[in-house]
């Protein structure tokens, strides 16, 4: 069933939602943003050895519901292999994901952030690098965790929960019953 929009009652909507948030105050402030790594709700990161197949690695992503894991050798940080490797790299290509080995197709040396970095910096680094997931490892360079973008995102709605609870629903979803993306 097609669902006729009334681009008027769109722009309206648009409008509408625009003056609502500019008329709020913004509650995020720079001293947020200076706030070190170490506040967010962060959980361990998932370590695979440096060998170990692509299939091991994606069933693991799978299975956790996450976007990467890191590669170590020993206890040091060696790669980072991300959903987004399996969709450029690998997708299409006729790979035996079970012999194939993740250090083929991993991230070599990423940049990473300490727990004492701040939430500013992460953001910085992963839009400046294009980066949707880094790896916050001790001074010894030992990985600890993953600060996501989906991570940070959470922290920043929370300083707006009213603006992002009481959003009205977007005029184009209205009766859609396909998903389509995120």
């Amino acid at each position: 069933m097609l669902v006729k929009m009334d681009f008027d009652e769109f722009d309206d909507e648009l409008r509408s939602m625009q003056e609502i948030m500019e008329s709020e105050e913004i509650s995020l402030n720079e001293n947020d943003l200076m706030a070190p790594l170490r506040l967010l709700d962060l959980k361990r990161g998932v370590l695979v050895e440096v060998g170990t197949s692509v299939k091991e690695c994606v069933e693991k992503m799978t299975a956790r519901h996450i976007g990467c894991v890191l590669v170590v050798k020993g206890r040091k940080l060696k790669g980072i292999f991300t959903e987004r490797d399996v969709l450029l790299k690998i997708a299409g290509e006729k790979i035996d994901l079970a012999k194939a080995k993740v250090d083929d197709f991993m991230t070599p040396n990423p940049k990473t952030l300490t727990i004492d970095d701040s939430i500013g910096s992460a953001l910085r680094l992963m839009n400046q690098g294009g980066y949707r997931h880094i790896p916050v490892v001790n001074k010894k360079g030992e990985p600890l965790t993953v600060i996501s973008v989906r991570g940070l995102i959470d922290y920043i709605v929370e300083f707006f929960p009213q603006d992002v609870l009481n959003l009205p629903p977007h005029p184009i979803r209205i009766g859609t019953n396909n998903r389509e993306g995120g």
